[in-house]
């Protein structure tokens, strides 16, 4: 086998779990076969280059070997080697900023006067949109 669909080597790597999100990744624009956007029906070959974007992150991979048939997770490295340069990797670890605030237990829902405190605190963190 010297090609194979795009979207059957992406699930059968194990960069998806299932082919349907394989599918949805292609259709949504977030893989491209060495620079080009890929269609899932896209066919690749040995050499090629793939990126995908999951959420923040952006995995680079290089096929090896084309494959249909789905793989154990030790198999996968016989098929495709894993480009992602670290920093793309230290993007998973990364706390997400959120701003929660913590009550003490017990408490309950702040009170309308609680509620405009807390407004009026974090209205300098956030820039009002309304205008336009």
């Amino acid at each position: 086998m010297d090609s194979t669909r795009i979207d059957k080597y992406l699930w059968a790597i194990r960069v998806f779990k299932t082919r349907a999100d394989a599918t949805d990744a292609c259709r949504g624009g977030k893989v491209t076969v060495n620079g080009n956007e890929a269609k899932p029906s896209k066919e690749v070959k040995a050499g090629d280059t793939i990126s995908i974007r999951k959420g923040s992150v952006h995995y680079t991979y290089k096929v090896l070997s084309p494959l249909e048939k789905r793989q154990g997770a030790k198999e996968v490295e016989k098929y495709a080697e894993n480009l992602t340069p670290q920093s793309e990797l230290d993007k998973l670890k990364a706390p997400t900023e959120t701003f929660f605030i913590k009550r003490d237990r017990g408490t309950g829902r702040p009170t309308k006067k609680e509620r405009r405190q807390m407004d009026e605190l974090y209205s300098s963190f956030f820039v009002d949109d309304d205008n336009g």
